[in-house]
């Protein structure tokens, strides 16, 4: 029995270990293959001009923008586009976001607003703007992010240039950096967030757009039902969606938008406990497309959800025995080199995210010329953001299994972090 358990734990350790290895490698080897055809194009500040420019909606759901919404709109109205407007969605909010979109629309002529009455969620913003818009092409955005005047361009090309594109989601940059979860923020959108992008569409399908911008065919988007409104994670869902009915989405890291994030430990746990069980649900959703043999490209997407899943309950089996194991006297299977501890496989784990958080810098400081500074902010990444990132998964799952199917979510107000 004994035997039987050391091996049980000693496969468990390899997992834990070389899962994150295997991704982390794969990623950069996809990133690398994505940016060998990026660097090809012209710098993000001079898009290619187009052959058309059909008509865009800029889409900016807001709830308790009070603060943010007058720059918000104020950036996305200075578009380098001929043909677009701009459509802000007041989702019953209860500050003053109501009185500073009905001053700028008196303002600006290719602004509109729409208000409902009650707070019915992002999704049903998002919906409610597409519906007062004949534009083919929707971009939405938060209400705190500043639009990049060339995004647009950016986007549209890839909808123009294949009939079978859905979704082309942009690339986020973090904003608030007075304090070290800011910084840290700033290196994980591009070592983590942005790397992960690149592999995937190198290799596939995106597993998410970002909801902060993403250009939606609006024609694809009425086919599947528009965006769920009691999905956690609209952005996620959606692209499961589209994916699932055949479109393609793709990422666009030229077309940039400058976003708010949370700097308190409390802001970012609610902030990634409300990605895990928006994962959680997508998993819950669309596990079965592991029997559907049509949609065997979602296959990968859907292994990769489901061993994240495993390998972070057993990090916390593992945590918790290696911690028992100084505590009390128990059997000699838990007496196992430790991947948490700064040697042997935890020196190569370091070692790889470095060499990564590295890598991803180089990428992307083609959007910002300083983004090397911020590397040594990442070596603090796998204490704080590790932890609360495998914390959240594991208390997430079992909250989306007791959470009512048909609840809806709506909005909270978020931390802005400190600017």
């Amino acid at each position: 029995m004994i035997s039987l358990i050391n091996s049980i734990w000693a496969f468990a350790i390899k997992f834990v270990f070389y899962y994150p290895l295997f991704m982390s490698y794969l990623w950069m080897v996809g990133a690398i293959i994505f940016y060998w055809k990026e660097r090809k194009e012209p710098p993000y500040q001079q898009p290619v001009g187009l052959t058309e420019y059909p008509k865009v909606a800029v889409l900016v759901p807001c709830f308790n923008e009070g603060d943010n919404a007058e720059e918000t709109i104020s950036h996305a109205l200075k578009l380098d586009y001929p043909n677009f407007e701009v459509i802000a969605i007041n989702d019953g909010s209860s500050d003053n976001t109501a009185e500073v979109l009905d001053r700028l629309v008196m303002q600006y002529e290719k602004l509109r607003v729409v208000h409902l009455a009650q707070n019915q969620g992002k999704a049903m913003g998002l919906q409610a703007g597409s519906l007062m818009t004949d534009a083919e092409f929707l971009i939405g955005i938060d209400g705190d992010a500043l639009l990049d005047p060339h995004a647009a361009k950016w986007m549209i090309r890839h909808f123009l240039e294949d009939s079978t594109v859905a979704a082309v989601t942009g690339n986020p940059r973090i904003r608030t950096r007075s304090t070290l979860l800011g910084r840290i923020q700033v290196g994980e959108f591009s070592s983590i967030v942005g790397m992960i992008k690149r592999a995937q569409r190198t290799f596939g399908r995106l597993f998410t757009v970002s909801g902060v911008i993403t250009a939606f065919r609006k024609s694809a988007v009425h086919q599947v039902g528009y965006w769920s409104p009691n999905m956690l994670t609209e952005d996620i869902d959606i692209t499961w969606k589209l994916q699932r009915a055949g479109w393609d989405v793709h990422f666009e890291p030229n077309a940039l938008v400058w976003i708010l994030m949370p700097e308190t430990l409390n802001g970012l746990w609610k902030q990634r406990l409300r990605w895990a069980m928006g994962g959680a649900q997508v998993l819950i959703k669309n596990i079965d497309v592991f029997f559907k043999p049509k949609l065997n490209y979602l296959w990968p997407l859907m292994f990769e959800l489901c061993l994240t899943l495993v390998w972070s309950y057993l990090m916390l089996i593992m945590a918790v025995i290696w911690l028992l194991h100084f505590l009390f006297t128990i059997p000699t299977f838990a007496i196992v080199s430790s991947p948490f501890l700064p040697y042997g496989s935890g020196i190569l784990l370091g070692a790889t995210c470095l060499i990564q958080f590295a890598l991803s810098k180089w990428m992307d400081s083609r959007y910002e010329p300083n983004l090397g500074k911020n590397y040594y902010w990442m070596i603090w990444y796998p204490f704080v953001f590790w932890l609360i990132t495998i914390t959240a998964t594991i208390v997430a799952f079992p909250k989306v299994l007791l959470r009512a199917d048909e609840k809806r979510a709506r909005w909270v107000s978020p931390d802005r972090g400190i600017r």
